[in-house]
């Protein structure tokens, strides 16, 4: 997929099974990227926070991403996380990224200690630079210690394959800013944290985020209307769909959407230590809100 074309639609971010011997189960991953094209998502994430990418190590993360473009088989692009807080080691992700197979990268900075805009700028540019594929910045302020600001946004999207940006802030308007100023060179995706349909509203592309997995049909739906302008119609659909962030928003996102999976019949396990399981009290949460929607 050329930078072009253009990425756009609802990318689920997939977990990552993970045994107890720390082997990735290709299986179960396999079957739920099938699972997910087969209800109609327009692409794979691999290595997003759902993904559990600072958890997992390099062989861990090849492997994922090995089982994921095996099971897409070219039928929709694979954008793969690269996570860093080095220059080198964020480029080297992303060159195996491209060899394996990958059709995009998600461009996630890891940071230590402060960076300055200027640092921010190299990091995101660099791994735009050691590849030919189309790079999708991600933008997290709650988690992120060195985030992106609006003027390295600008900066950045004058790099030719930087072609998208994924927000998971919860603050729409700062999306709203970032359209107004760079809406004619970059896409916008929105995250779970948003209210997807009004993010497509002002002009979002889509959304990447954990639970289009527990709810692809549901969510392929609302994109659908979305694009047709039925606003009325998505905005019904969004308010059902709603309650599912809510119930994530009291427990780990990972944890969540794993426990979900696993009550739809994946056995993809718990989120890897420390990380906590999801509680008997979250997972009747989960299970109630995945009936709501009928997707259980």
């Amino acid at each position: 997929m050329s930078a072009a074309q253009g990425l756009h639609g609802v990318f689920p971010y997939l977990v990552s099974p993970i045994d107890a011997a720390g082997a990735v189960n290709g299986a179960v991953l396999a079957k739920l990227c099938d699972d997910l094209i087969g209800q109609g998502v327009h692409g794979l994430t691999p290595l997003g926070s759902t993904g559990e990418f600072a958890y997992l190590s390099w062989a861990q993360k090849q492997r994922v991403v090995e089982v994921v473009v095996e099971a897409a088989r070219g039928r929709v692009p694979v954008v793969a996380g690269v996570a860093s807080t080095t220059i080198a080691d964020a480029q080297l992700q992303a060159r195996e990224m491209e060899r394996l197979g990958c059709d995009g990268i998600l461009a996630v900075l890891e940071a230590y200690f402060p960076l300055t805009d200027d640092g921010v700028y190299a990091y995101f540019g660099a791994i735009a630079e050691a590849v030919s594929l189309p790079v999708v910045l991600y933008t997290n302020p709650n988690f992120q210690r060195s985030d992106l600001s609006l003027p390295v946004i600008d900066r950045l999207s004058k790099i030719e394959n930087i072609v998208a940006l994924k927000d998971a802030s919860t603050n729409t308007g700062r999306l709203l800013s970032i359209l107004n100023r760079v809406g004619d060179r970059l896409q916008v995706f929105s995250a779970s944290a948003h209210i997807p349909a009004a993010v497509m509203l002002i002009g979002g592309v889509g959304w990447m985020a954990g639970p289009a997995c527990l709810v692809a049909r549901q969510s392929v739906a609302l994109y659908e209307l979305c694009r047709s302008g039925a606003w009325t119609e998505a905005m019904a659909l969004q308010r059902k769909l709603w309650q599912l962030n809510q119930a994530f928003a009291k427990y780990n996102l990972a944890a969540c959407i794993k426990g979900g999976l696993e009550l739809q019949g994946y056995a993809v396990g718990d989120p890897l230590p420390p990380q906590a399981p999801l509680s008997p009290e979250g997972r009747e949460a989960v299970r109630r809100a995945l009936q709501a929607v009928g997707a259980l």
